[in-house]
């Protein structure tokens, strides 16, 4: 399978992201034309959104897409830190008004990309404005991006899907992010880094500030790895096929690049042989509770939505015997059953921690038997049947209508799965 590994020991920002999987080799013609295809003004004109008393330099703008209204987008090599690697920059000035959300789906939606780019591009801009619009108290419908509705953001954004699907990634893992430290200055005045937008965006990924104070991570860069990155840590298990690095604008005690591997990484193309996902578990030890009211718990906390619920006896301190309630679950289904423990429990509190699950493809199948229809657990990996197991209900109700012993009759149903 084809991995992308963003090593971010640096930070990342737009830029930098699409400098370095152009350092991979990609074809740059291809890019450029495929960049200089999307129109930045579809309706003609841009200042729909202002009133129509147009100011007299407004005029020589738009009539019809002209040079003006594509990407303009140089490609060149330099080093920060003695290291060589690509530096992209876009030259479009920013005269142009701030755009809302709506300019920028219209922008993609009329430009010739491939279905999946466009579907990338749109939903990683509806994620920017929902974070922007959280920073400044209004709605996505309603920000306007100056970040972001500027030009080379538009570049970044699309550019870095293109590039994705130009070198054909299937997978992309990012190592945790360096965010930098300090202030910035921006159009609020000077803000502490990560700036507020990067900081919404960065929720749910690893990060750590190192090096001098500066920002290392942009609201584009923390975005990019957000839609990108399935997973975060150390350079994936693999043979590696190429490396490239992309420069950022300026350089500091740490190279300001960020590295990107392509790595073959196993697991067959597209298609792994896990289902993955994440959970959580929360767990507690009580050591004052009636027991009979652990069984009613854990219905209820499988009723609410628990993958899972189990309780190990232990000893605690001062020798006396307790017992450790766990529950798996969903991290979305996380505050409904922690409440559920805090509430009907004696604890005063839990533990929780994140799981990282591999599970076979498994399902419910209805099989006819000798002894009637039967569900069977059939479980796949890879497309290879593994085990069929007849359900234990099923088993201990023909168990006792033929007064045959339970394992005696799973066996029987077991040996008349045919797949």
């Amino acid at each position: 399978m084809k991995t992308l590994y963003l090593d971010c020991f640096a930070g990342i920002a737009g830029d930098m992201f699409l400098g370095a999987l152009l350092d991979l080799g990609l074809d740059r013609k291809t890019f450029l034309e495929t960049m200089e295809s999307i129109v930045l003004f579809p309706g003609g004109g841009h200042d729909h959104d202002h009133d129509h008393h147009h100011d007299h330099h407004d005029h020589h703008h738009h009539h019809g897409p002209g040079a003006d209204d594509r990407l303009k987008i140089s490609i060149s090599r330099g080093s920060r830190g003695g290291i060589a690697g690509t530096k992209v920059s876009i030259l479009n000035l920013e005269d142009h008004p701030h755009r809302g959300l709506s300019d920028v789906l219209a922008i993609i939606g009329a430009s010739p990309l491939s279905p999946r780019v466009k579907e990338q591009s749109a939903a990683a801009f509806r994620l920017l404005a929902e974070a922007e619009a959280k920073v400044h108290g209004t709605t996505p419908e309603d920000v306007h991006f100056h970040e972001v509705g500027a030009i080379d953001s538009i570049a970044d954004i699309i550019g870095a899907f293109v590039l994705v699907e130009m070198a054909g990634i299937e997978k992309t893992v990012s190592s945790p992010l360096n965010v930098g430290s300090g202030t910035i200055k921006c159009a609020h005045g000077i803000l502490p880094v990560p700036a507020p937008a990067t900081m919404e965006l960065l929720e749910g990924i690893p990060v750590y500030a190192e090096g001098a104070p500066m920002e290392r991570v942009t609201p584009t860069g923390a975005l990019l790895v957000r839609c990108l990155a399935g997973e975060f840590g150390p350079l994936p298990a693999g043979k590696v096929l190429a490396s490239g690095k992309g420069l950022g604008d300026r350089d500091s005690d740490i190279p300001n690049m960020v590295r990107a591997v392509i790595v073959d990484t196993p697991g067959g193309s597209g298609e792994d042989v896990f289902r993955r996902d994440r959970g959580v578990v929360l767990e507690t030890n009580i050591d004052d509770m009636n027991p009979q009211y652990y069984g009613p718990v854990m219905q209820r906390l499988f009723a609410e939505g628990a993958l899972d619920v189990w309780a190990t006896p232990m000893i605690m301190k001062k020798g006396r015997p307790a017992v450790t309630l766990s529950c798996l679950c969903l991290p979305e289904k996380e505050e409904v059953l922690a409440e559920i423990l805090l509430r009907e429990t004696t604890t005063l509190g839990l533990r929780k921690y994140p799981v990282d699950r591999l599970k076979t493809d498994h399902e419910i199948v209805e099989r006819e038997t000798s002894w009637g229809l039967v569900r069977f657990k059939v479980a796949r990996l890879g497309g290879e049947t593994l085990r069929a197991n007849p359900e234990f209900e099923d088993v201990r109700r023909l168990s006792e209508e033929y007064s045959i012993p339970l394992p005696e009759m799973r066996e029987r149903l077991a040996g008349e799965f045919l797949p």
